[in-house]
């Protein structure tokens, strides 16, 4: 009902402000994103906190749901984010450290879990409803994108972590030299 409200009443950006602020909270609520959180602090032994992760985890969900919501309103097909979203993941496999890039593939399941299709899916079809789109390519797109951002966010930690590491290892080596 909230979907098909604001989409007759041509509100669109105040739909999807609420998506991304239940998109936003859905992550921090959503049991395997739990898991995932911790799992990544102690892969790191600490050095990605878990607040990092979650906030991580959070931005990449409310991009894909804001994304989603504007595709539901616009029409445009999934294809133009999903294929590029699938390109940058692979080319981000390239440099990422092998953990972040199977954790990134794996998460993708924890983020679009249960939560989402309870309360994300169902704004989206009362929008394309209401929009004459197409429910299963508009309204059911979301849950792909939503799938699609972890992979980015958390391959883009991993990249964060291992220039953090270099430095971190530079500073030990150079310190270690000057002894």
């Amino acid at each position: 009902m909230i979907g098909n409200i604001f989409a007759e009443k041509n509100m669109a950006f105040w739909l999807t402000i609420i998506g991304t602020v239940i998109g936003f909270l859905i992550v921090k609520a959503e049991p395997a994103v739990k898991v995932l959180v911790n799992q990544i602090s102690d892969l790191t032994e600490g050095s990605i906190s878990k607040k990092v992760v979650n906030l991580c985890l959070s931005t990449g969900v409310c991009i894909a749901v804001a994304i989603s919501l504007m595709r539901v309103f616009t029409g445009t097909s999934i294809l133009y984010f999903v294929i590029p979203g699938y390109v940058i993941a692979l080319l981000l496999a390239k440099i990422t450290p092998d953990m972040f890039t199977a954790i990134a593939f794996d998460s993708g399941g924890a983020a679009s879990g249960p939560l989402t299709s309870s309360f994300l899916l169902p704004i989206c079809i009362g929008a394309c409803m209401v929009t004459g789109g197409n429910i299963l390519t508009d309204a059911f797109g979301i849950v792909g994108l939503v799938s699609l951002s972890p992979l980015i966010m958390i391959q883009l930690l991993g990249v964060v972590y291992k220039v953090k590491t270099k430095k971190h290892n530079k500073r030990m080596v150079k310190d270690l030299n000057e002894e």
